[in-house]
């Protein structure tokens, strides 16, 4: 037996969302993110699809990851969003996001050396307080950035500080800070400069921040990154929105228990009726938090069934009592659906206190893979 669940792909859902952020957007251009596997997608099954159906760029977190895509015959634009290793990005042809002065000056350095250019896009904190320049000397860090050899500065980019967008208030100055700094910027180097900032959240409620591109992360994987009631004209957007991963094992082994028997490490469940316990070969080192312990639901059959006792870390115990004509090897969903039932990230993230992000990352980086 290999380790782990199963992760079903669709790739129709893929390209459903792609074309829900295509009419929304309209003719902006798109900038997946892929990082982290692409949200424990699979990034270069998920970019081939993307790049099939007309997207230009890709957004890594680092040049590893790039190097990944590279060599797997990926050849559009890369944005690496936060890696400072010069050599990879001139080497694999990558665009950085620059963050600093600093920064700046190791990339010229590297490109001088390689007799080379690297155009670059230079982050701006407007008010995320993470990367980026920042304070009341900008656009004299921008202009000391695109005087340097080996450098041309092509695009800047930045990052709303609330996740969801609930209070535009700040995210309006983010966005008109950003603004004028790119206005700021394309009239002393007399040319345009491409800018971005909106992230999925901004495409589905911000329509003001689309400017030049947007890199939906999130929403492209089938999920609202919105915390709050989303408004009747939101709406739509959010409701075209599918699933891109369900999560699937099978039962390993089903036994019959009286009552007054404790389940699992440190007894925090014992059986109050006879039952009948299935074990899943299904723990927290597949990415099954320990926080779903006796507080989650699995579907067995097209029916909820609870996770009983600790979530160990390659087994799970649910309660099958209440299924007729069970069996060993019967399918068990994680995330998905299974007759009129249906098991969210949403629900999966409400349950262990985090975000559908993590749900996702956690269970998708460890699955085998299956598209589908």
């Amino acid at each position: 037996m290999l380790r782990g669940p199963i992760a079903e792909i669709s790739l129709s859902a893929l390209l459903n969302n792609l074309k829900t952020i295509k009419s929304i957007v309209r003719d902006r251009h798109i900038i997946p993110v892929v990082k982290a596997d692409a949200y424990g997608h699979g990034s270069i099954e998920i970019s081939r699809l993307l790049l099939k159906h007309g997207v230009e760029y890709l957004a890594v977190a680092f040049t590893g990851e790039a190097r990944i895509l590279r060599e797997s015959g990926i050849n559009c634009q890369i944005i690496v969003l936060f890696d400072r290793d010069a050599c990879e990005c001139i080497e694999l042809n990558l665009i950085p996001v620059i963050h600093s002065i600093e920064a700046a000056h190791e990339f010229s350095r590297e490109a001088r050396k390689r007799n080379a250019q690297i155009n670059v896009h230079v982050k701006i904190d407007t008010g995320m307080g993470r990367l980026g320049l920042t304070g009341e000397h900008i656009m004299d860090g921008l202009l000391t950035i695109s005087k340097m050899p080996g450098i041309k500065v092509t695009g800047i980019i930045s990052h709303f500080s609330e996740a969801d967008l609930k209070d535009r208030t700040f995210a309006l100055q983010q966005l008109n800070k950003f603004i004028s700094i790119r206005d700021m910027l394309s009239s002393n180097l007399n040319r345009y400069i491409f800018s971005y900032i909106a992230n999925s959240a901004a495409v589905m409620s911000f329509p003001e921040a689309y400017l030049d591109a947007v890199r939906p992360g999130i929403m492209l994987y089938g999920y609202s990154p919105l915390s709050y009631d989303i408004p009747a004209d939101d709406q739509k957007f959010y409701d075209k929105l599918i699933p891109v991963m369900s999560v699937k094992t099978k039962i390993l082994n089903l036994r019959n228990v009286p009552a007054g028997t404790p389940i699992s490490y440190g007894r925090t469940f014992t059986t109050k009726r006879k039952s009948k316990i299935g074990v899943i070969p299904l723990g927290y080192a597949d990415g099954f938090n320990r926080l779903f312990s006796n507080n989650a639901e699995v579907l067995v059959r097209g029916r909820r069934v609870p996770v009983v006792g600790r979530v160990c870390m390659d087994m799970t115990m649910i309660d099958v009592t209440e299924i007729k004509d069970i069996k060993e090897e019967d399918e068990v969903v994680i995330i998905g659906s299974q007759g009129q039932e249906k098991i969210t990230a949403y629900e999966l993230a409400e349950r262990a206190n985090t975000i559908t992000y993590e749900i996702l990352t956690s269970l998708g980086s460890r699955a085998r893979r299956i598209y589908v």
